[in-house]
């Protein structure tokens, strides 16, 4: 079922704390529906802001009260400096969930990404990582974390699971993401997961490549097992994909440890350029009862969050551009690295 709220600004930003003591001039709601209209329309400072708020004055005056006017940008810059962050965040995150139909099972992406763009030379900051939330069907970014290294990723999706309504989801995450702490919550969120599994879970990941590999060996004649196939061509190459499920065995090791853990999946990427072929095979554990085809269509929708989010990243909102004139890889490592 669609879950339906208000898509008012104001409805959600009602428990964001005005860090102003005097009494102000500009209503903060003001303030706040303004930079967001004006980002959505492609403002990424506060100058350019206020220059967009003051060309479109009278149609802000059609749900605001604009009799004081537009904010000056140093304004604009002094108050959402003074705003609480994490409050911020939740009451945007509200709204954005708001805009779009959170549908019963939804497959919701998470992954990380370095912005090479925020890349501090002159005091040598590391560039920041994030962990985003992406609704594969919807193409929206329901959510993101900053953590300070790539290695942080584990503590961070918590944090995110946290600020997201994720219930009746399918959750996806790469190997990173597989810890029996991270399974838990996202259960206990009312979603279910589909985690790939690596090194990092080398038990567990034993136990899974052992069951495959005995079992795909008489092609599945001792157990049962879902089965699903594609084959693409272009690109000049051709490319076959195998899907195969199986309930998760009663003495898969390790798998105590996972809360909800219901099967787990096995996938063979086949890829032929020329006459160079490559194969490439992946594990997963999932807690919802799949088919294969469901499996598959689970794995493809995760990796639209680099084909979508990360590319919107990088291309709309310049979060890989340095600042510098240099964009490309080539040009960005080197100016990173200090060398002309």
């Amino acid at each position: 079922m669609a879950r339906k709220s208000s898509t008012c600004i104001a409805d959600h930003f009602t428990e964001l704390t005005d860090p102003r003591r005097r009494e102000p001039t500009y209503p903060l709601l003001n303030i706040v529906t303004m930079a967001l209209c004006a980002v959505i329309c492609g403002c990424d400072d506060f100058v350019s802001i206020t220059q967009w708020a003051n060309m479109k004055k009278d149609w802000l005056a059609r749900f605001l009260d604009m009799t004081s006017g537009v904010p000056s940008h140093d304004r604009f810059n002094a108050i959402f400096a003074a705003l609480k962050p994490a409050e911020f965040e939740k009451c945007l995150l509200n709204w954005i969930t708001s805009l779009q139909e959170v549908t019963a099972g939804q497959i919701v992406a998470i992954d990380g990404k370095t912005l090479r763009g925020s890349y501090d030379k002159a005091s040598s900051k590391s560039a920041i990582h994030m962990v985003s939330a992406w609704a594969s069907a919807n193409h929206i970014s329901l959510g993101q974390i900053v953590v300070n290294e790539k290695s942080n990723e584990i503590k961070a999706i918590p944090r995110l699971l946290e600020l997201l309504e994720i219930s009746g989801s399918l959750v996806t995450i790469d190997a990173m993401g597989c810890q029996t702490e991270i399974a838990e919550k996202i259960v206990e969120s009312g979603a279910d997961y589909v985690l790939a599994v690596k090194g990092n879970q080398p038990t567990l990941l034993a136990g899974i490549e052992s069951f495959f590999v005995d079992h795909i060996a008489d092609e599945f004649a001792r157990v049962k097992a879902s089965q699903y196939e594609t084959n693409e061509k272009g690109h000049g190459r051709q490319e076959q994909r195998s899907y195969y499920v199986c309930d998760a065995p009663k003495d898969l090791p390790d798998a105590d440890r996972w809360k909800g853990l219901e099967r787990i999946g096995l996938t063979i990427n086949e890829v032929l350029r020329g006459e160079k072929p490559t194969m490439e095979v992946r594990y997963y554990i999932m807690s919802r009862k799949l088919t294969a085809k469901g499996f598959a269509e689970a794995v493809r929708s995760h990796w639209s969050i680099e084909n979508s989010l990360h590319w919107q990243l990088d291309v709309t909102f310049g979060e890989d551009k340095t600042g510098c004139g240099r964009d490309t890889p080539t040009q960005i490592a080197a100016c990173c690295d200090g060398r002309r």
